[in-house]
């Protein structure tokens, strides 16, 4: 048989605000698109993880090879890929989903064997701005549920300021911003105005740092996000956190992300889906897993002014997934 096609293209994505985190600023995103035959998948450049476009494209042209002439054998293909970009694989393993979907005539959630009807509110995220700023983005937002980039040296003034403008859920995301000292003072403070939980408090690597705050029952539980790609990291952050943030451009897509929520499960951990900054294409790929979770941060088509796809649909902080086969994400019109 026909090797199946597998080809890319530059997917730049326009920002509607600059978004604004620990890590740095940008007011666009320079992602990939994948296609395999007419299967799809949406790869994301994340400069502090080393990914570029460039580099996903040039990935998914050595992966062309590999792919073989059967999308089922979606474990077998990803095994033939060679270390690399985690964003590619991603975006190859969506794009083999979604064509095993189409050829079934199924949507993804139901080929997994899940029920949306499950799916957790998603949060919108507020990335880090003056005080002020922020917590009118809150107040116009109208949603119940904020998640809150830190990471500056107003940190508790955003808060206090948001808190003020909005009665919210907060959940709050410091992108590994603070040391130890800085963490273990800011979160008993942070938590009296009411957070859920506190995202990558500290350095990626500083995993007894974390077991070490999470011992000092500072008044809000803590999740791994940059601490943490795929499963094989998780044994390590056993006892340390209390919950972790799943992404497929972390894990390398979809398979992994199914072994990386059920290993979180076998060791007592929560579970938050995240994505990155991603058209509608990535994040529903992501949120056809939802049902499997406790926390969904999947908001980002509502960050993008040029999206060029119709998937995952939101009425507030609910969001529901498209019923089409695969992932049930086609182009605008």
């Amino acid at each position: 048989m026909t090797a199946m096609n597998l080809t890319s293209q530059p997917l730049t994505l326009d920002l509607r605000v600059t978004f604004r985190i620990a890590h740095g600023a940008s007011d666009q995103r320079r992602n990939v698109l994948a296609r395999l035959e007419d299967g799809l998948g949406e790869g994301a450049a994340v400069p502090q993880w080393g990914e570029t476009q460039e580099g996903i494209q040039a990935y998914l042209e050595r992966a062309a090879g590999l792919v073989g002439d059967d999308p089922f054998l979606i474990e077998d293909v990803m095994e033939r890929l060679p270390a690399g970009s985690q964003a590619a694989r991603a975006a190859l393993d969506m794009a083999l989903h979604d064509l095993v979907g189409k050829r079934l005539g199924q949507p993804l959630y139901r080929l997994l064997g899940l029920n949306p009807d499950r799916l957790p509110l998603t949060s919108f995220t507020v990335a880090i701005d003056e005080p002020q700023v922020m917590a009118e983005r809150v107040r116009q937002s109208g949603l119940p549920i904020i998640k809150v980039k830190l990471g500056s040296p107003d940190d508790e003034a955003i808060v206090a300021a948001i808190r003020r403008a909005s009665d919210a859920r907060l959940r709050l995301d410091a992108n590994a911003g603070w040391t130890r000292q800085q963490a273990a003072q800011l979160i008993p403070r942070l938590a009296g105005y009411g957070i859920e939980f506190i995202e990558q408090p500290l350095a990626k690597d500083d995993i007894e740092g974390l077991r070490w705050l999470r011992k000092q029952k500072l008044g809000a539980p803590i999740f791994a996000d940059e601490s943490l790609k795929t499963g094989r990291e998780m044994p390590a952050l056993a006892g340390a956190v209390d919950g972790v943030v799943v992404k497929l451009q972390k894990t390398g897509g979809i398979r992994e992300a199914l072994k990386t929520i059920a290993m979180a499960r076998a060791l007592d951990m929560q579970v938050m889906l995240s994505c990155m900054v991603e058209s509608s294409l990535g994040v529903t790929a992501a949120a056809h897993l939802a049902p499997l979770c406790d926390y969904a941060d999947l908001d980002g088509p509502l960050l993008v002014a040029n999206d060029p796809f119709s998937g995952i649909t939101y009425e507030g902080a609910k969001f529901s997934l498209p019923e089409r086969p695969g992932l049930g994400v086609v182009w605008k019109s």
